[in-house]
């Protein structure tokens, strides 16, 4: 083996460095409470229904545009 091979490292340790590296920064994170986890997600799923009916009226406006356009 060459100088050169034996600086690069095979792909079992870069895969070794990788999780010690995930592992390390999964402690660095601040993780939520249960409660703070429900509130959080009773926010999305208001949110993602808000959201949904907003796009449902944008359709349905320019549907009945359209559909006024063609019966002229």
């Amino acid at each position: 083996m060459s100088a050169q091979e034996a600086a690069i490292p095979n792909n079992s340790s870069r895969v070794k460095k990788f999780v010690r590296e995930v592992k390390a920064e999964l402690k660095k994170v601040s993780w939520p409470n249960r409660q703070e986890l429900v509130s959080y997600t009773g926010i999305v799923f208001v949110a993602t229904i808000l959201v949904a009916f907003m796009i449902s009226g944008v359709d349905w406006f320019f549907s009945n545009l359209l559909h006024l356009i063609i019966n002229k």
